[in-house]
C-alpha cells in the first residue's frame, strides 16, 4: 500500500519545495538567509520558456550531452580494464598501482592546465577531464569487487577445464558487476560536476558556460535555469545508469522491500484418536 502512495509523495514534496521557495522570493523574507535578491519561481519558468523555444539553448545541451556521454564511456572501459589488471596481475599492481595512486586524490577540476597544455582543442581537454573524473571510481571499484570474489568459482571452471579467458568473463566479471555498476553511478555524477566546470572555466558553448555568462551579465533567472537543467540532465542520466545495471544484473536476487502479506490463521488440527484403554477393551469381552 505505501509503494502506491511513492511518486504522489515525491510529486507533494516538490510541490512543497517550489511553494515555498515562490513564498519567501515573493515576499522578500530576510531571515539571515537573503531572498530579496532571488527570483522567483514564476520568473525562472518563464526563463526557462524562453531558453527552451531558441536554438541556442539545444545546441548547449547537445554539447555538454556529447561530452559528458564521449568522457563516461571511455572512462567506463578504462576503468573496468584497469581495475581489473590491477586486481587479478601482481605486475600489473606494481607498475599502474603507485602511479594510480599517486594521481587519484587530485581533482580532475585542477587538470584544466594540463588539458589545456596537452590537447589541441578546448573540446578534447573537456572531453579529458570529464573521462578522469569518472575514470577513478570506477576503477577503485572494479578493484575492490574483483579481489573479493571467492576463489572457490575460478577454481571450480579450472577443475572443469577451462582458461584464464573462461575465469575472466564467467567468473570475474559477472561476480564483480554489482560493485562495478556502483562505481559506474558515482562516476557518472563527479562527471557532471567536472564537466560544468570544465565549460565554465574554458568551454566554448554548452549549458556551464551558458550558466557562468548569464551570472557575469546578472541574468539569476538564466542561471537558474542553467542550474536546473543541470539538474534534470544528472538524474536522466544517473537513471539511465541505473537502469542499465538492473539489466544486466536482472539474475540477481532483488532484496525490495514489500509490504507482507496478512498472516493467514490455521485451523487447530483434528485430536489424534487415542487408543482404547485395557479396560475398555475387558468389558467389551465380557459383553
Amino acid at each position: 500500500m505505501s509503494g502506491r502512495w511513492s511518486p504522489v509523495r515525491r510529486v507533494l514534496s516538490l510541490a512543497a519545495v517550489l511553494g515555498l521557495w515562490q513564498a519567501l522570493t515573493t515576499y522578500d523574507i530576510n531571515l539571515w538567509l537573503r531572498f530579496e535578491q532571488f527570483p522567483t519561481v514564476g520568473e525562472i519558468a518563464r526563463a526557462f520558456a524562453d531558453r527552451v523555444a531558441g536554438d541556442a539553448y539545444w545546441q548547449d545541451l547537445t554539447d555538454s550531452l556529447t561530452r559528458i556521454v564521449t568522457g563516461f564511456a571511455l572512462a567506463a572501459v578504462l576503468g573496468v580494464t584497469v581495475g581489473t589488471a590491477v586486481a587479478r596481475s601482481r605486475i600489473a599492481a606494481d607498475l599502474l598501482g603507485p602511479v594510480l595512486e599517486v594521481l587519484r586524490p587530485v581533482p580532475a577540476i585542477a587538470l584544466v592546465p594540463v588539458a589545456i597544455l596537452l590537447f589541441p582543442s578546448n573540446e578534447q581537454g573537456i572531453v579529458f577531464i570529464t573521462c578522469t573524473a569518472a575514470f577513478f571510481p570506477v576503477m577503485v571499484s572494479t578493484r575492490h569487487a574483483v579481489r573479493a570474489l571467492t576463489p572457490v568459482w575460478e577454481e571450480a571452471v579450472l577443475t572443469m577445464g577451462g582458461g584464464r579467458r573462461r575465469v575472466l568473463w564467467s567468473v570475474v566479471l559477472p561476480g564483480a558487476l554489482p560493485g562495478i555498476l556502483g562505481g559506474l553511478s558515482v562516476g557518472i555524477g563527479v562527471s557532471w560536476i567536472c564537466v560544468i566546470s570544465a565549460e565554465m572555466i574554458s568551454g566554448e558553448y554548452g549549458v556551464g558556460y551558458r550558466t557562468w555568462q548569464d551570472y557575469t551579465v546578472v541574468d539569476y533567472p538564466g542561471v537558474f535555469v542553467g542550474m536546473a537543467t543541470i539538474g534534470l540532465l544528472g538524474w536522466l542520466t544517473s537513471t539511465a545508469v541505473e537502469l542499465l545495471g538492473r539489466r544486466l544484473t536482472r539474475w540477481l536476487p532483488r532484496t525490495e522491500s514489500r509490504p507482507a502479506a496478512p498472516a493467514r490463521r490455521r485451523r487447530p488440527a483434528p485430536a489424534a484418536p487415542t487408543a482404547p484403554s485395557v479396560r475398555t477393551a475387558q468389558e467389551r469381552v465380557r459383553s
